[in-house]
């Protein structure tokens, strides 16, 4: 296993070959496994708290700046970049979510169902409702975990109601707007 995630609650049991990118963070009482495959969160994303990350016959791999929100179940699948997977969604075996992407809450997405980049998907089982880049909301939202992580690291637990918190999320929004804008106008 290497990592060095920005914070991880004592709470947490990771166990087999796992690759942590920098700036990811690991809630209470998550549980990951990779007993005959490998796990990978790529950079600034976070495992909130209850996330049950698996493996199968496939790896699970998460990309960059994602949020994997609360109970939710990942099962040897790959989530692309800036990806949000709502509350106690369950994602299976061979499923691949896009880029830009939001799975809302209670959504399971079957085995090997492949999903677009900039969709949002709902329902049981999970199909895209909506098309739509979700990069910026992604992004923030990945981030307010990311700072969240480093107050954690240092035992602050109110980092969100400070008084220059907002300014921060203001700051980052105009920061990927602009990202997405170049990327537009470079395409």
């Amino acid at each position: 296993m290497s990592h060095n995630p920005t914070w991880q609650a004592a709470s947490a049991e990771l166990y087999g070959e796992i690759d942590l990118g920098e700036g990811v963070s690991i809630w209470p009482k998550v549980v990951m496994r990779a007993e005959i495959n490998h796990i990978s969160i790529g950079s600034y994303t976070n495992i909130q708290d209850f996330a049950m990350i698996h493996i199968s016959s496939e790896p699970t791999i998460i990309g960059e700046y994602c949020s994997i929100t609360h109970h939710c179940t990942i099962h040897g699948a790959k989530i692309g970049n800036n990806c949000l997977i709502g509350i106690n969604a369950t994602i299976m075996d061979g499923a691949n979510i896009g880029a830009n992407s939001i799975v809302a809450g209670h959504t399971i997405v079957k085995e090997g169902t492949v999903i677009p980049e900039n969709s949002i998907v709902a329902g049981v089982p999970g199909k895209v409702v909506a098309t739509k880049n979700n990069y910026v909301a992604n992004r923030v939202n990945a981030m307010a975990y990311f700072e969240n992580a480093l107050a954690y690291a240092i035992g602050n637990h109110r980092r969100w109601s400070e008084n220059d918190y907002q300014e921060k999320i203001e700051s980052w929004q105009a920061t990927f707007q602009s990202e997405l804008a170049n990327t537009k106008s470079a395409n």
